[in-house]
């Protein structure tokens, strides 16, 4: 799908870096076919050494001019600063994204004044290392193509499904924040280890492991996290009784009222766009 496209980002924070190295990583589209604008040529010139794309400095529309996918990868502070910037460049040839939280397509029209091709997504920080999760929403007017060019692109640093946009604050609750509550995790298991007797480096490296291999186990046994569970678990040993104490302290549902309350708040953040 990203075959002889070419492909913008305005912003050039992290998660843009992270897509632009998963792009190229990836070989799905050369450097020359990549651009960046940003208002700090720093961060630019360092795009620019470090990967060969295209830079500009301080000009979204003519950005907008020279690609067909546009990603919008800035703060959602000053997303409708730069959509009225760059509004007389959209038109049915150019498919927008936007990483940004709470960014619904709604405020985007809006604020356009127009329909287009747009797409919601919410990737998350391990896409940093190319093992993001991203939640993908098509807009009304998004083709099938489009949903197929986001998902290319978003599967460069990691997985990605798609969703309607209502569930965008779900997906916003569960794995946007989600990294928070696992780094938590992780950060209690070094501690225990610590307090039982082991270093701070050991700690750390057997919890941050013990949290990644337990991953990629479910993810490619496709086993259910509760059958896995069971296989460590055996009888008047070691785990069950380390589980019967997460259990008194209401692990689960201290983590369902997490990825709950954070999405009452994303839909909170999204009224005020």
């Amino acid at each position: 799908m990203l075959k002889n496209k070419k492909i913008g980002f305005i912003g050039s924070g992290n998660m843009a870096t992270a897509l632009i190295k998963g792009l190229l990583k990836s070989e799905k589209i050369p450097a020359e076919s990549i651009y960046a604008s940003d208002v700090d040529i720093e961060k630019l010139e360092q795009l620019s050494n470090e990967f060969g794309i295209n830079i500009i400095f301080k000009d979204n529309k003519k950005l907008v001019d020279d690609v067909d996918v546009v990603v919008l990868s800035v703060k959602p502070q000053i997303m409708e600063k730069v959509l009225k910037d760059i509004s007389e460049r959209v038109n049915d040839n150019k498919l927008l994204i936007s990483i940004a939280a709470g960014i619904s397509s709604q405020f985007v029209e809006d604020t356009l004044g127009k329909k287009i091709r747009f797409i919601r997504t919410m990737p998350n920080t391990p896409a940093l290392v190319l093992s993001g999760a991203t939640g993908i929403a098509p807009g009304d007017n998004a083709t099938e193509e489009d949903v197929k060019i986001a998902q290319e692109i978003f599967s460069a640093v990691g997985i990605s499904v798609i969703v309607e946009e209502y569930q965008m604050d779900a997906v916003t609750g569960l794995s946007g924040s989600g990294p928070a509550y696992i780094f938590m995790i992780i950060e209690a298991l070094s501690d225990a280890g610590v307090k039982v007797g082991l270093s701070r480096d050991i700690s750390m490296k057997l919890a941050a492991q013990t949290v990644l291999g337990s991953a990629k186990l479910q993810i490619e046994t496709g086993l259910h996290p509760g059958t896995l569970k069971d296989m460590v678990t055996s009888p008047g040993g070691t785990a069950i009784a380390g589980i019967h104490t997460l259990e008194q302290g209401g692990l689960r549902t201290t983590l369902i009222n997490a990825v709950e309350t954070a999405t009452r708040r994303s839909i909170e953040l999204g009224k005020k766009k």
